[in-house]
């Protein structure tokens, strides 16, 4: 039996880092998955906990140099994003201030070296300069480096001290001892402004790249930002608001015209009109009544109602929807091992080719001044932060996209996998139709149908449901059931009053040696035949337009479903759909699901009943309807929190369009460090101005993930 541990993780600031905390925690025995994301700062470790203890995984990550901790005891999923939200925007606060004051400082830098060359008495003011900017702005980037090389790592921080480094350090010297360079004919030419500015333009794009990270978490903001913190509660036949985290379940809530509703719970009395687009991308406010049920962080709209609270804290509805979200933002998608290879050899190969141009340039009787320039050059240019950044800035963008369509995909698994479907499965009822089935007609007598509605008063079937509520309206009183038991796909069987009742298709009757050939859900009352039902569930109103999106997609939508196969094509062919694998027990939708992989497809799975759960499971991308029941939403790699399959379309097309910006980050990314490198190796290139071009190439890379924002689906 495994665990899942989140862990936060300070001090990673490029993908080289990443690298080396995911590679440290694969290697602790008893892990069986680790997923470490340089965008949330946090690890998610699957492990063995009778083989290893949450103590030894923060233990490995800390001997790598950097910092792990636990999240605080008892946090909810909105009071975690909240304390992480407050840290980004510190953290991005403090990096603009830095920004602008180096920045400035830098040019004061250059603008004395330019105007005062080779002035011993400037140097002393450009000296003072300097060691400010590397203590105050670039102190984090030396002190990370420096951790990293004692736990003999290395990432982004260490090619950043190391060429910015060697500039003061040179400088400083020749501000020192002037003396014994001119004896040996060396310019005294010091380079104080090429490492104040390659530290401001780092810190420049550490800023700039804080705020646009910020950006990709706008969803859960505004998820988090549904939550009211104040409710308006009935206890005692007082009328009183109070806290929501006070709320207790079984409270009766009081809302009004235009509030927001506190938590979950079921419509006691009153009705109204509840807008629910921030939570599932309906337009149209949904109408509740007496038996309806509540989602906390809607809007009510215009009338006034009261309700029972159900679900509270991290069981509501809207709190796993922001874990989840958490989760699948902090997710890796596979493209990303490219990335990690790539990144675990990086920085020991720019240090080495920094090494080979320092050698080339003196070998081909350049000076030592004009080669260590080339090889600090090689230091800066190289970026290993933008491949870290490529994909799981995509995923994040992507994500939160999904969320304010209605869409929750959990992780970047899920919207890698996507991309690659060509076959989606419909489950019938409740997917493709609107899984409230109504009676149509009836051939029973009125006895029959009180004794059959009881019998079907015990199952939980949409079928039965349509029974019970169809004798009801008649105003037929139901007695209880007893010794009641269903066989899944095939019917029931119970004792009412004394009589036995038989409800299902004919060949169930027939085991029980009642033979029919009636069409519909067929009764049997001790033993003989007394009449049958007949059910009709219509489709959606927009199933017939999600095919045809399905369809210009060039995905193949198949119907899966246990019901007869006249009842399953007549359906299929009012939504559009050709292909129908009908009568198949619930058992034997995940076979159907493994036959169509069998034939080379990939297949996603939409479906939303307890039945669905395995082959949702077994589907390369499962999709589970949001008003469905909770064990498919676990089943489904992506909930749609709408009852529209046009959100399957929609999540497929956003999952295209999140590849392509996933390939074209990694693209900029590695194409960036092909050219730049031997650019600075061959003197193209300044420090200076290298410095700027690595700290422009993250940032790039952010802001194309944010275009998914935009991007038409």
């Amino acid at each position: 039996m495994t665990e899942t541990l989140h862990i936060n993780v300070g001090g990673m600031t490029c993908a080289a880092c990443q690298a080396h905390v995911q590679h440290a925690l694969e290697e602790v025995p008893g892990v069986e998955r680790a997923a470490v994301s340089l965008m949330t700062n946090a690890a998610t470790v699957i492990f063995d906990p009778a083989a290893v203890a949450p103590p030894a995984l923060l233990d490995a990550i800390r001997e790598t140099g950097y910092e792990a901790e636990l999240p605080t005891p008892g946090q909810t999923a909105f009071q975690e994003q909240e304390e992480r939200e407050r840290a980004e925007l510190a953290e991005a606060r403090g990096l603009s201030i830095k920004a602008v004051v180096s920045l400035a400082l830098g040019a004061i830098a250059m603008g004395v070296s330019v105007r005062f060359p080779d002035d011993a008495r400037m140097n002393w003011l450009l000296l003072a300069v300097t060691l400010f900017v590397i203590a105050w702005a670039g102190r984090n980037i030396f002190a990370g480096a420096f951790t990293a090389a004692l736990h003999g790592a290395s990432g982004m921080d260490t090619l950043i001290a190391l060429g910015s480094g060697a500039a003061a350090l040179y400088s400083i010297v020749v501000t020192l001892a002037p003396d014994f360079f001119r004896a040996h004919g060396i310019a005294t030419h010091t380079y104080f402004e090429a490492a104040t500015l390659i530290i401001a333009f780092v810190v420049t794009g550490k800023a700039l790249e804080a705020r646009a990270k910020h950006q990709t978490t706008g969803a859960l903001r505004a998820l988090i930002g549904l939550q009211p913190l104040i409710a308006r509660v009935m206890r005692d036949g007082i009328e009183s608001e109070i806290p929501v985290a006070q709320v207790q379940c079984g409270d009766l809530m009081v809302v009004r015209p235009g509030e927001k509703l506190p938590v979950d719970g079921v419509v006691e009395d009153g009705s109204s009109f509840v807008d629910e687009s921030m939570l599932t991308g309906e337009p149209a406010p949904a109408e509740k009544r007496a038996g309806s049920t509540i989602t906390g962080g809607t809007v009510n709209s215009t009338g006034s109602f009261r309700y029972r609270a159900t679900t509270l804290g991290e069981s509501s509805v809207l709190a796993r929807i922001v874990a989840l979200m958490r989760q699948a933002q902090a997710s890796r998608a596979p493209i990303e091992r490219l990335a990690d290879r790539i990144s675990r050899i990086f920085v020991p190969t720019v240090c080495g080719l920094a090494a080979l141009t320092l050698a080339g340039w003196l070998v081909t009787h350049h000076g030592i001044i004009e080669a260590a320039v080339a090889a600090v050059a090689v230091l800066i240019i190289a970026c290993p932060c933008a491949m870290g950044l490529a994909v799981p800035t995509a995923v994040m963008v992507a994500t939160g996209r999904g969320a304010r369509m209605g869409l929750l995909i959990k992780g970047g698994e899920a919207l890698e996998k996507l991309r690659r479907v060509d076959t989606v499965v419909l489950d019938k009822t409740g997917t493709v139709t609107e899984g409230k089935p109504r009676v149509i007609e009836v051939s029973l007598s009125e006895d029959a149908l009180r004794l059959a509605a009881a019998a079907e008063s015990r199952s939980e079937h949409p079928l039965a449901r349509a029974v019970v509520d169809f004798a009801r309206h008649r105003g037929l009183l139901l007695p209880e059931a007893e010794a009641f038991r269903a066989l899944a796909g095939l019917g029931i069987q119970a004792r009412v009053t004394g009589r036995e009742v038989l409800i299902g298709n004919t060949a169930f009757l027939a085991q029980h040696g009642v033979q029919t050939s009636s069409e519909g859900i067929v009764v049997a009352i001790d033993g003989a035949f007394a009449g049958w039902i007949r059910v009709a569930d219509p489709i959606r109103g927009t199933t017939k337009a999600a095919v045809e999106q399905l369809k210009r997609l060039g995905l193949n939508p198949v119907m899966l479903t246990g019901d007869r196969r006249q009842v399953a094509e007549t359906v299929a062919a009012q939504a559009g759909i050709a292909q129908v694998i009908a009568e198949v027990l619930p058992d034997g939708k995940a076979a159907e699901i493994r036959r169509l992989q069998s034939e080379g497809r990939v297949v996603a799975m939409a479906g939303d009943g307890i039945n669905d759960a395995p082959a949702l499971a077994q589907a390369d991308v499962g999709f589970a309807m949001g008003s469905g029941t909770d064990v498919a939403m676990e089943a489904g790699a992506v909930t749609l929190l709408r009852s529209d399959l046009r959100a399957v379309a929609d999540a497929v097309s956003l999952s295209r369009a999140a590849w392509k910006i996933m390939r074209q980050n990694l693209a900029w990314a590695l194409g960036y460090n092909v050219i730049a490198i031997p650019a600075a190796a061959l003197g193209f290139l300044s420090p200076v101005i290298a410095s700027a071009a690595m700290a422009a190439s993250s940032v790039s890379v952010v802001t194309n993930s944010l275009r998914l924002k935009r991007v038409r689906i």
